[in-house]
C-alpha cells in the first residue's frame, strides 16, 4: 500500500533519526534569519545576564530602590540630626544585626541540637570584642560624662584602668567553655564554627573601631565618607540604568563601565561640594568629648576656616567670580572623593561575591559594607594629616 507523500517523509525522517516522536509539524520547517531587534537584544547581554538598560522590569526596580532609598536616607538623616550618641548606637545595631546573619551561614541544625548552649559561645565572643573595641576608644568620654558623680567617677575609672585584664579574662573564659564543649563526631563543625566566630569578629569590629573614632571625632568625618558612597551608589545605578551597554566585571554583570565612570565623575565633584556645606556648621565638625547629646560650641580647626583664592587670569574676562573662598578640607575632599569612586565600588562587589558564594541574600552584611568600605581609609588619612 502506497503511502501519501507527507507520511513518507514523516517515516524516513523517523528512521534516519531513529526516533519516533518526529510529528508533521516538523516537516517544512523554514529557517528564518534573525530580525534586526533580536540581534539588539543579544547585543545587550553578558555571560547570558541582561544588562539593566534593556531590562524590560527596570523602572519598576528603579521604584522600588528609590521608596526605600528615601526612607533609608530619611532615617539616617535623624539619626545624625540626634546626635553622636545615637549614631554610635545605629553602628552598634547594624553590628548585631549583621552578626546575627554571618553566624547562621554556617550553622547546622543537626548538629545544633547535640550542642545544647553552643549558640551563646558566639555572643560571648562578641560582646567580649565590643568591650574591647569601645573600651579603648571610648575611655576618655566615658570618664568625662561621669565626673560629677564622685563614686561613679571612681567606679568606671578602675574598670577602665583593668579594661583590657577584664577582656583578657573573657577571652581565656571563652576558649575554656569552647574546649569543655567539644564533643566526639562533631570535632569538625565545631572548630569550623570557631573559626568563623573569629574571622566575623575580625571583619565586623576592624571597621567599626576607626568608625566610632571617626564619628567623636567630628561627624563630618563620619558623614562625608557615608555620604559618598551614597552618592556613588546612587549615581551609578542611575548612569547604568539610562546609558549602561560595557559590561564591567562578570562578579556583578549588571554593573557597567559608563555607570562606573559617571558615578566617579558625580562623586569628586560632590566630595568638593559637601565639604564646603558640611564644613560651616560646628555640629559636624566640633568633637564631642563625653558622651551627652547637648549642642557643641567650638573653635573650629585650620581645616574648616575659609581661605581666599584670587582667580585673576585664571578666568576669562566674562566669568563673573574673580575670587572665592574656599575651606581647605575641600582639597582633602577630592582626593577621597576619587578613592570613593576607585576603590569603594569593590566594597559592593566583595559583597555580590560574598552572596554568591553562600547563595543567599545577606541583607544587612550588604548594608554594612556599602556603609563602611570608606571610612577605615578615611580614618587613616585623616590621621596622616
Amino acid at each position: 500500500m502506497k503511502l501519501p507523500l507527507s507520511d513518507n517523509l514523516v517515516a524516513a525522517m523517523q528512521k534516519d533519526t531513529g526516533s519516533g516522536d518526529v510529528s508533521p509539524s516538523h516537516v517544512g520547517r523554514v529557517r528564518h534569519r534573525r530580525r534586526p531587534n533580536e540581534t539588539a537584544t543579544d547585543g545587550n547581554r553578558a555571560n547570558g545576564t541582561v544588562l539593566l538598560v534593556s531590562d524590560q522590569n527596570k523602572y519598576k526596580s528603579m521604584l522600588i530602590r528609590t521608596y526605600s532609598s528615601l526612607w533609608m536616607i530619611g532615617g539616617f538623616v535623624f539619626v545624625v540630626y540626634m546626635g553622636h550618641l545615637y549614631i554610635w548606637a545605629m553602628v552598634v545595631v547594624i553590628q548585631i544585626f549583621m552578626a546575627t546573619e554571618l553566624f547562621n551561614l554556617l550553622r547546622r541544625s543537626s548538629e545544633e541540637k547535640q550542642l545544647p548552649g553552643f549558640r551563646l559561645l558566639n555572643w560571648h565572643f562578641f560582646f567580649t570584642a565590643m568591650l574591647f573595641t569601645y573600651g579603648r576608644f571610648l575611655s576618655r568620654e566615658l570618664v568625662n560624662t561621669v565626673t560629677s558623680d564622685h563614686l561613679l567617677y571612681k567606679l568606671v575609672s578602675g574598670l577602665i584602668k583593668y579594661q583590657m585584664f577584664i577582656c583578657y579574662f573573657l577571652y581565656i573564659a571563652g576558649f575554656v567553655w569552647f574546649i569543655l564543649t567539644l564533643k566526639k563526631k562533631t570535632y569538625n563543625y565545631q572548630f569550623k564554627q570557631y573559626a568563623w566566630t573569629h574571622m566575623i569578629l575580625l571583619t565586623v569590629f576592624a571597621q567599626s573601631s576607626f568608625t566610632v573614632a571617626n564619628i567623636f571625632e567630628g561627624m563630618f568625618w563620619f558623614l562625608l565618607p557615608a555620604s559618598l558612597i551614597v552618592i556613588n551608589d546612587i549615581a551609578a545605578y542611575l548612569f547604568g540604568f539610562f546609558l549602561g551597554r560595557t559590561p564591567l566585571i562578570k562578579l556583578s554583570p549588571k554593573k557597567t563601565w559608563e555607570g562606573f565612570i559617571g558615578a566617579s565623575v558625580t562623586t569628586i565633584i560632590s566630595a568638593f561640594l559637601l565639604a564646603n556645606v558640611m564644613g560651616h556648621f560646628q555640629w559636624l565638625t566640633c568633637p564631642r568629648k563625653d558622651l551627652s547629646t547637648g549642642w557643641l560650641t567650638c573653635d573650629p580647626g585650620s581645616m574648616f576656616k575659609p581661605e581666599h583664592y584670587f582667580l585673576g587670569d585664571w578666568v576669562p574676562q566674562w566669568f563673573p567670580w574673580k575670587e572665592v573662598f574656599l575651606l581647605p578640607v575641600q582639597w582633602h575632599a577630592l582626593a577621597l572623593g576619587l578613592f570613593a569612586s576607585i576603590i569603594a565600588p569593590f566594597g559592593g562587589f566583595f559583597a555580590s561575591g560574598f552572596k554568591r558564594a553562600f547563595k543567599i541574600k545577606v541583607r544587612t552584611a550588604s548594608l554594612f559594607f556599602s556603609l563602611y568600605r570608606n571610612t577605615e581609609v578615611w580614618r587613616l588619612y585623616t590621621v596622616s594629616l
